[in-house]
């Protein structure tokens, strides 16, 4: 009777051991993955990349409504290409000096470009090759497509002229 009792104790100290060494490895596993992903994000905030070559990128038209979220704009331009995800958007405008200065309206982003160099744009800081936001009153205009300074709007602008003038431009 002795003998079984002994070897009752060996066996559930074993046991114990080896479900001992599963916790720690299950403990383990979990605090290398949470330190990934945790390190992933923090590189994605600080180490931004635009999401093609400087040479290669694309222009995409975005339109940010009145009352949007940096959330929603960040789903907007994950949806269109721009960005890899909204949620780091969020954390890089917090991080910013753009932040809580991003604007409504409809912005020419490229997918060359930085996060930080969308929020310039996005905040009006830049406007550089951005369709004019303004009419001739001086009042936002929401959805203009027409580009400043953009030589398609100066040929239409000279051929309005032209009409006018019944072609004697010259």
């Amino acid at each position: 009777m002795g003998k079984q009792i002994r070897k009752q104790k060996k066996s559930s100290i074993v046991a114990g051991g080896f479900l001992r060494f599963v916790l720690y490895l299950i403990v383990t596993i979990a605090v290398i993955y949470v330190g990934k992903a945790a390190y992933d994000f923090g590189y994605d905030i600080f180490y931004q990349q635009p999401m093609d070559a400087k040479e290669e990128g694309r222009d995409v038209t975005v339109v940010v409504d009145d009352g949007d979220s940096v959330y929603q704009i960040g789903r907007t331009l994950e949806s269109r290409g721009l960005i890899r995800d909204a949620k780091v958007f969020v954390v890089q405008e917090k991080l910013s000096n753009f932040s809580g200065k991003l604007q409504p309206g409809t912005y020419i982003l490229n997918t060359s470009m930085t996060p930080d160099e969308m929020m310039e744009i996005l905040a009006r800081e830049n406007v550089k090759g951005q369709p004019d936001q303004t009419q001739e009153d001086g009042t936002a205009q929401e959805g203009s497509s027409e580009l400043q300074n953009s030589p398609d709007a100066q040929s239409e602008d000279s051929q309005d002229e032209d009409a006018q003038t019944g072609g004697a431009g010259e």
